[in-house]
């Protein structure tokens, strides 16, 4: 019986067709299920549906038009920094050299592989201010729970165990708290303030004897710099405490800031976000760490160093946290980000921080007239949109996602962060010319206007796509996972 959520056409199996003609056999027919047990011997012939190579390539061409993919549209997605992919990235990433090699090769026989990683250390060194780096945790979070591990490590090799808590501005990306559970610590949340920063004067209540860390997501993700770090890390330090820096916002501030400039003794990077690695899906990803010349000694082993014969993996490294992922990262999204940082070059990525800046400024001047914006200083990267003004007439923001799906656009993130009241949260990033933004701002303020006008067409959205409205608690709970019931 076909889900009634897709149409009929979905079923296209006709008994007697066939896509595929094999040859005779010209070798003798082996038993395939000789020496098996009976009991993993099919009995029956599989239910394959019935089709010509015709219907198949329509079938899922078909579906790949349904598809929403950042090469097709935009994606105005907050905190997730989804942008353009060059495909120059691509293309270096597919040469013999580097896709066709082995992780247990011998490193003497990939050393142009094993300089790569080592320039792209090296080039993170710099745009962080960083003492040393590691690319061997696989993705933002991962990085996050390998930082704190290094402070853990830290603070047990001092005798200062007492250490349990880690700060968490509720600013801050949804990953940080649960990093910090992870690795054995208290998550402890200090407030921001009425500018949306981190409160000085709950840090300083919150802080104490026993902080080990506080995490620090800047620009945080209501798009705001935190603009009084250096006295966040005064008190922190002064308590015995680390600073951790979240960077996977750092295409807010690249070229112009750098996190061991302002005192951090960690920070991870989100290269699939930044460094433009597919981003999607799950992953692939990439998180290096880069730490302070005091933590330098906790990073993962091994840790790619270059030695006297050229380049090597370090694995005598007796204070090191340990492995953290098989091999030495997601090569191919290094590979990615490498080519990224050489093609831009240091003014190139200046001006990504630029644009992003300016984009999101300009979008966010432009909608606040139409929608409530809960802070009214200038924004970094992304800016929270509050739905407030539509709520009091019946229209929540999930209403207004769902309508911009009518329009063909990715809905940005919405109620988060959790501070902002039917919260919207908007990243047009840097690569977005001005004809696709001006294109999403008059999309949402007609949508606006719909809702004081029409507010049952918002309401009852999305109206053209596939799947329609759906019953979102049944949704959540009893999801349809395959075709046939």
């Amino acid at each position: 019986m076909a889900n009634e959520n897709f149409p009929i056409i979905f079923e296209r199996s006709k008994e007697g067709r066939t896509s595929y003609s094999l040859p005779d056999l010209d070798v003798p027919e082996l038993d395939i299920n000789e020496g098996l047990d009976d009991a993993y011997v099919r009995k029956n012939a599989p239910d394959l549906p019935e089709v010509s190579e015709l219907e198949i390539m329509r079938h899922y061409t078909g579906l790949s038009r349904r598809n929403y993919g950042v090469d097709s549209g935009f994606y105005p997605l907050g905190s997730c920094t989804m942008k353009y992919n060059p495909k120059i990235n691509e293309d270096v990433a597919r040469m013999d050299g580097f896709s066709h090699i082995h992780p247990y090769q011998d490193p003497k026989t990939v050393q142009g592989a094993m300089e790569m990683l080592y320039d792209l250390q090296t080039s993170l060194k710099e745009i962080t201010g960083m003492h040393e780096v590691s690319l061997q945790p696989a993705a933002g979070a991962q990085g996050e729970w390998t930082g704190l591990m290094m402070i853990r490590a830290f603070h047990e090799a001092n005798g200062d165990t007492e250490r349990t808590k880690v700060i968490v501005p509720d600013s801050a990306h949804g990953t940080n708290p649960a990093s910090a559970t992870v690795a054995g610590f208290d998550a402890v949340t200090v407030k921001s303030n009425e500018k949306g920063i981190v409160d000085l004067e709950d840090l300083k209540r919150v802080v104490g004897k026993d902080t080990a860390a506080l995490m620090l997501t800047n620009p945080n993700t209501l798009g705001l710099f935190e603009t009084e770090i250096l006295d966040m890390a005064k008190i922190v330090h002064e308590a015995g405490g680390k600073l951790y820096y979240d960077g996977a916002n750092l295409n807010a501030i690249m070229g112009y800031t750098r996190p061991g400039d302002m005192g951090f003794d960690v920070v991870h990077l989100n290269l699939h976000k930044t460094f433009t690695g597919p981003h999607g899906g799950g992953g692939p990803g990439s998180g290096p760490v880069g730490v302070s010349k005091e933590l330098e000694p906790y990073l993962p082993k091994p840790l790619l160093v270059k030695g006297a014969d050229g380049y090597e993996f370090e694995y005598d490294r007796p204070n090191s946290i340990g492995r953290v992922k098989p091999y030495y990262g997601n090569f191919g999204i290094n590979l990615r980000a490498y080519t990224y940082i050489r093609t831009m070059g240091a003014e190139g990525l200046k001006k990504v921080s630029e644009y992003a800046v300016l984009n999101a400024n300009y979008m966010m001047r432009k909608l606040e007239k139409k929608f409530d914006l809960p802070y009214q200083q200038h924004c970094k990267h992304e800016f929270v949109l509050s739905g407030k003004r539509q709520k009091k007439l019946g229209v929540r923001t999930l209403d207004i996602a769902k309508r911009l799906l009518d329009y063909g656009y990715h809905p940005p993130t919405i109620y988060f962060p959790l501070n902002v009241e039917e919260g919207m949260m908007v990243e047009p990033t840097e690569t977005e010319s001005k004809e696709t933004l001006d294109g999403f701002i008059d999309t949402m303020v007609a949508i606006a206007e719909e809702v004081k006008n029409d507010p049952e067409k918002v309401q009852e959205a999305p109206h053209t796509t596939i799947v329609k409205r759906m019953d979102e608690t049944t949704a959540a709970r009893k999801p349809i996972l395959r075709y046939y019931k």
